[in-house]
């Protein structure tokens, strides 16, 4: 028989300890409750507000009026979220970073999405949301300028940049390290019209970030990208204090959204192809956008409205194909706007392929044809790069590129992965053993960013020039 006398003491020791152990659990999971909690009755204030207020910049790496509607890397990332909150969007424009910071201090919004980089400073005032890209500030000048190859060469120069910005940070940091240079901060100005005066020379430098820097070199051609002053800083979203509890819930999509490729996907919508760059293309397209678009606009957009293709990409393929030279011919016996072979030509009912209305139609029926050839799998927003990689190569090799992704452990159904894996059918280990054999694979990869580089650039100056 036990003496429960004796054992008294030592159930009492015992309690003592499995109560503190029980209180140290609950304090380590109170802060994961409280997180909880907070995102709970943030969610649901939300959604009887039912709609998500975000404070943006119009700007090209931001949001901009493109063929379909509004798009942009942060506006694509901040609908995604939208849709995931079942909320409607409210985009409120603000022209500098002063302006977007005090909007969401003062409760003008729910968030900024517009490419802030989160700095030690701003952490001091403000609350981020998770890091969603990497950024480093670059400097811009115009092709012809001196350019600094070290830091030290800005001693004696003269930078204008977007006030209260990143930039001023970092370059107060460099003045107190000694570099002499005279700052100048447009209260005015936002970082693309900065870029823009550098572009007309009225400005000899601006800081920038890379990501700007590549987007607008696109529409200021001579614009040239100098030396980085900054490693890579993280870019986040600024969050209304008062609906803290928008961090977990961002960062939980954020998490389901890199897990499921999409936001590699996005990434490589709007920055998968700005390394492309030829100044002397570029600046040739510009020029081409003014004297030889207005004669064939109205075909490409009749020809996009009856297959259901935007009109822009089918200029711009047209141009990749043929520089919009209704008479152009290559040594293979391709012809015309849209550089059809005879036989395609006549399966799209073309009786004449130096008909430029005729070939247009003929080339956005035939790439539509395609685009009902990719496989179902295929995520929405990639079937037509799909096609369009199909109408440079054909579509057995882009679906022998599919098995061999296959093969390799990789996903077949997304371009960001499929156009690594294109260049290795022109290697005998790979194509020996696929049924179509042989192909220059670079080239279809080649063919579909510039193509997707040129639709850019006329989204934002034709589109830009109908508002």
């Amino acid at each position: 028989m036990i003496d429960f006398n004796i054992l008294t003491p030592y159930l009492r020791r015992k309690s003592t300890w499995i109560g503190s152990l029980i209180m140290l659990v609950l304090l380590l999971a109170l802060p994961a409750s409280l997180t909880f909690l907070s995102a709970q009755l943030t969610q649901r204030k939300l959604a009887r507000e039912g709609q998500l207020i975000v404070a943006m910049r119009n700007a090209p790496a931001v949001c901009y009026e493109g063929a379909e509607g509004l798009q942009g890397f942060e506006y694509d990332l901040v609908r995604s979220l939208a849709n995931h909150l079942g909320l409607k969007l409210k985009i409120q424009y603000y022209s500098t970073v002063t302006d977007l910071l005090s909007a969401v201090v003062s409760g003008e919004c729910h968030l900024v999405a517009a490419g802030i980089t989160r700095t030690h400073t701003r952490m001091k005032h403000h609350l981020f949301g998770p890091d969603y890209y990497h950024v480093q500030q670059v400097l811009a000048y115009k092709r012809g300028t001196a350019a600094p190859e070290d830091i030290s060469d800005l001693s004696g120069s003269e930078l204008t940049i977007m006030a209260n910005s990143s930039y001023a940070e970092r370059l107060a940091e460099l003045q107190e390290e000694g570099l002499q240079i005279s700052v100048v901060a447009d209260t005015v100005s936002s970082t693309e019209q900065l870029l823009t005066m550098v572009w007309e020379e009225k400005l000899k430098y601006t800081i920038t970030d890379d990501n700007i820097a590549a987007i607008n070199r696109r529409y200021l051609p001579e614009l040239e990208i100098g030396i980085s002053i900054t490693e890579e800083q993280p870019l986040a979203w600024p969050i209304n204090k008062r609906y803290r509890g928008l961090k977990p819930i961002i960062t939980e999509w954020l998490d389901n959204l890199v897990l499921a490729g999409k936001l590699t996907n996005l990434t490589e919508k709007y920055y998968g192809y700005i390394e492309i760059f030829d100044y002397v293309d570029t600046r040739r397209f510009h020029n081409r956008i003014e004297s030889r678009l207005p004669l064939y606009r109205q075909m490409f957009e009749a020809a996009g409205e009856k297959f259901g293709i935007p009109w822009t990409l089918l200029a711009a393929m047209s141009y990749q194909e043929s520089h919009w030279r209704r008479r152009a011919k290559s040594p293979t016996g391709v012809r015309g706007i849209m550089m059809l072979t005879l036989t395609t030509a006549r399966a799209m009912g073309v009786e004449s392929r130096l008909n430029p209305e005729q070939s247009i139609r003929g080339g956005a029926k035939y790439l539509a044809k395609l685009e009902t050839q990719v496989p179902d799998s295929v995520l929405a927003g990639d079937r037509l790069k799909f096609a369009l990689a199909a109408y440079n190569v054909g579509m057995g090799h882009v679906k022998d590129a599919q098995q061999l992704a296959r093969e390799l452990g990789v996903d077949p159904n997304r371009w960001s992965e499929l156009r690594e894996i294109l260049p290795l059918l022109s290697q005998k280990t790979y194509y020996s053993r696929l049924k179509h054999g042989y192909a220059r694979g670079y080239e279809p990869v080649m063919y579909v960013q510039r193509i997707l580089n040129y639709r850019d650039i006329l989204e934002n100056m034709i589109l830009e020039d109908d508002q």
